[in-house]
């Protein structure tokens, strides 16, 4: 599910902004003094940013005035970055805030050159002519990460035997279509939600790109419609999206071949997952197709009224300190490869760690912002494959007051976004287990669940073990075909009076897991304060069946909430 359903649909009449929900970082740099310059990066950037940062700032960096500046990171989905910058710009074209806004980085970069495009289209149509953000000739490449798919040793040979691996994506199902020494293991795809992360929208576009047998920066809006089904028959292979591409790749590692066994990643992520230093783990392997993405990550300087002439000069020696020798070795050893001519790759770039030091492949371009647009917007309408998803909310009698509204606030969100293609079960239970309501992604739909959600009442004991049974049996029963069946479970509070043990529920769930032909997704959600809810045994329930727990209360579950919808 995309939670910008609303932002796709109103980009002719508003800024299209690209929301991601990547958690951010902030450097802690013991407080420096002097003037702080801001960089707002990408999240691929974030570690390397980070450890630039403490670096730069031991050796008390100075303007050639004499007076000291620091380097703060800032470091978010590149999704979040475009939003937050565009946002700005919006409030200071208004009138709303003023240029000396702390809140404006003086820097910025994003993971690929498609968001940078976007990022410049965007301003341009808030401030015309002025060209505050530069063209991406004019900004110096920092490192870079190819675009990969990233699988098993095993089955590396069969994607590299195709021409082209996405038209092979769209029309065969197993790998034994592919190579005839191959195993007939389906093909399981994992890739994130092109409308929160750079690798999901390079993804998208070099989907469209290779059905169309077309460099993207000649594909037309006309194309988009034109091989909508091809890009939706590869889309019908995925087994989850996501907001975190590598997240994602820890997926694929935890859960194996049945879960996914072929992700659109980062190649830093190859070696990432082959550093994890166990010998008897699955070895992944980069491959890499005749043209891709070599998300090249570039040090934006503003020429915007809202970075000023002396954090002009520092951010410039910030990118200068960036680009020397030491700092792009370090980039090396994060898996990034370096921008400079020369800089020896390291250890990690090798066929131990999964990839090829010398990959021979095209680089692609971006294509226009208005197709990157009319992509998105099919993807949510057309190609993005269906889902189906039992959302279990615990209305117990503990939920009373705060957390009861603030539930009731995130479910009315969580429906309001929902795209045409998705829909959810809601089944609420305390004591008893509610009948099911089921919600489709169009108005009348939501308009349904909207008014029952406004009903809901807290009362009686937490039927937890009982209610997660019903809702995977319900969906067992009523599966959708050829779409993503997930079970999603919000509770405050720890099982009691089911007719089943934990124990009893962990084997049932076993049967409809990855390994099964009903493939159901566990998710698990703590509400509230640690020890009003047992966090291990939620957490055995996800894993079970190749989901994740995470813990929320009333300040942050909309959020969090959030970012689980995109995984469907």
């Amino acid at each position: 599910m995309v939670s910008n359903f609303k932002l796709i649909f109103s980009f002719l009449l508003a800024p299209f902004l690209i929301v991601s929900g990547c958690s951010q970082n902030s450097v802690d740099n013991n407080q420096p003094s002097g003037i702080p310059i801001k960089f707002l990066v990408g999240s691929d950037l974030g570690e390397f940013c980070q450890q630039i940062a403490i670096k730069l700032n031991a050796t008390k960096p100075k303007l050639s005035s004499g007076k000291s500046f620091f380097l703060t990171c800032e470091a978010k989905g590149s999704g979040d970055v475009i939003n937050e910058v565009v946002s700005l710009s919006q409030q200071l074209s208004t009138k709303a805030i003023s240029s000396d806004d702390e809140r404006f980085p003086s820097l910025i970069a994003v993971d690929g050159e498609i968001y940078q495009n976007q990022l410049m289209y965007q301003i341009d149509k808030i401030f015309p002519g002025k060209n505050y953000i530069p063209p991406i000739t004019d900004t110096p490449l920092l490192v870079f990460s190819p675009m990969v798919f990233m699988t098993t040793a095993e089955f590396a040979p069969a994607l590299e035997k195709v021409p082209n691996i996405y038209t092979a994506l769209a029309e065969y199902n197993n790998y034994q279509q592919l190579d005839s020494q191959a195993k007939p293991l389906p093909i399981y795809f994992v890739q994130t939600a092109p409308t929160r992360s750079n690798s999901g929208l390079q993804t998208l576009v070099a989907q469209f790109a290779s059905v169309a047998d077309k460099p993207p920066q000649d594909l037309t809006i006309d194309d988009v419609k034109k091989y909508q089904d091809k890009v939706k028959a590869i889309q019908e292979k995925v087994t989850r999206y996501g907001v975190s591409t590598s997240s994602l790749a820890n997926s694929m590692v935890e859960n194996g071949l049945f879960w996914a066994n072929v992700g659109s990643v980062y190649e830093s992520l190859v070696i990432r997952a082959n550093s994890q230093g166990d010998e008897n783990k699955t070895k992944y392997q980069a491959v890499y197709p005749k043209a891709t993405f070599s998300s090249n990550i570039r040090g934006i300087l503003p020429n915007a009224s809202w970075v000023s002439e002396e954090e002009k000069e520092g951010a410039q020696k910030v990118l200068e300190f960036m680009l020397t020798k030491e700092s792009q070795i370090l980039a090396t050893e994060l898996g990034l490869r370096p921008a400079i001519a020369g800089i020896p790759l390291g250890d990690k770039f090798n066929t131990q760690f999964g990839v090829n030091p010398n990959p021979n492949y095209e680089s692609y371009r971006p294509p226009e912002p208005e197709v990157v647009e009319a992509m998105l917007k099919n993807w949510q309408d057309y190609a993005k494959k269906p889902s189906q998803v039992a959302v279990v909310v615990d209305i117990s009698g503990s939920m009373r007051g705060e957390k009861m509204t603030a539930v009731q606030n995130t479910l009315f969100n969580y429906v309001n976004n929902l795209g045409i293609k998705e829909e959810i079960v809601l089944i609420t239970f305390s004591d008893e287990i509610n009948s099911p309501v089921i919600i489709k992604g169009t108005p009348e739909g939501k308009n349904k669940g909207i008014q029952y959600i406004s009903n809901l009442q807290a009362k009686g004991g937490t039927k937890l073990y009982d209610s997660a049974l019903f809702a995977r049996d319900w969906l067992k029963k009523n599966l959708k075909p050829n779409a993503i069946n997930a079970v999603l479970i919000l509770t405050d509070g720890e099982d009691s009076g089911s007719g089943i043990s934990l124990q009893n529920l962990e084997a049932q769930l076993q049967k409809s897991g990855f390994n099964s032909d009903d493939r159901i997704a566990f998710f698990t959600v703590g509400y509230g304060k640690e020890g009003e809810f047992n966090a291990q045994v939620l957490e055995e329930i996800a894993k079970i069946n190749s989901g994740y727990y995470k813990q929320g209360n009333p300040d942050t579950i909309d959020k969090l909430m959030n970012d689980l919808q995109v995984e469907f």
